[in-house]
């Protein structure tokens, strides 16, 4: 009886009440119903407190995770990136309530996607850029702190030319630059088609740029063509522009 398909949030709620007491939303599905990630087809992943006793079941990836510590139903949900206390002491928060559905906290999630393979590289970045947009705390999570694959890949570009590494994503006055060499002065902005496309985005950058020169900022754009085409080309003109 009933609906003849599940949503995904159902299917999420199904996947753990299937697994018992403990039993909680984790990995790529916890991402997805914290918002870092859209639902990502396969199965259900779902982790339990423990290291045995919980036969596989069709439609689920189970994770045994000891270390997990699950909250009773009757308590509130703490903030996802919040700490608590458990026997006096206090600790990270790892487990937490979405949508009513048991699941790892949002750094506990992050971390549980850097350690396995589910989840390809550049959805993990992903998921961490969403996570510091939507203002969670990642505090015993190192990132570089971009918000775009394009940005980690001229992150690489710089590296890999041995040019200084810049501030990344610091703002100035108003706006938020991509990257900045504070002592010469100088921005790099990274841009995509996507992003700045239209009359808005046009105008908008416009005005920025004006403000930043302003301030006496030098400001360079690339584009992600210009970045894939013409790598040594953008780092000789930012050597240059270093200089």
């Amino acid at each position: 009886m009933g609906h003849r398909g599940f949503s995904w949030h159902g299917r999420s709620m199904a996947a753990v009440l299937a697994c018992g007491e403990g039993a909680l939303l984790s990995h790529g599905s916890a991402a997805s119903l914290w918002g870092l990630l859209e639902p990502i087809e396969g199965p259900i992943h779902v982790s339990i407190p423990s290291t045995s006793g919980r036969a596989r079941r069709s439609g689920i990836h189970l994770h045994r995770a000891p270390s997990l510590r699950a909250l009773s139903l009757a308590e509130p949900s703490p903030s996802p990136s919040s700490t608590w206390r458990a026997g006096g002491r206090r600790g990270r928060l790892l487990v937490t309530h979405r949508d009513n559905i048991p699941v790892t906290s949002v750094a506990r999630t992050i971390e549980d996607l850097r350690a396995t393979s589910y989840v390809p590289p550049y959805l993990v970045r992903r998921a961490i850029r969403q996570a510091e947009l939507k203002g969670y705390r990642l505090e015993h999570i190192r990132t570089d702190r971009t918000r775009s694959d394009l940005e980690t890949a001229f992150l690489a570009l710089f590296a890999s030319h041995r040019i200084p590494a810049p501030e990344v994503n610091p703002k100035i006055g108003r706006y938020e630059v991509d990257f900045l060499w504070r002592a010469q002065k100088l921005i790099v902005e990274a841009d995509t088609w996507t992003y700045h496309r239209g009359s808005v985005a046009f105008e908008d950058d416009h005005a920025r740029d004006l403000y930043l020169r302003q301030q006496g900022y030098k400001v360079h754009r690339f584009t992600d063509l210009q970045l894939e085409t013409e790598p040594e080309r953008i780092a000789a003109d930012i050597r240059e522009a270093l200089s």
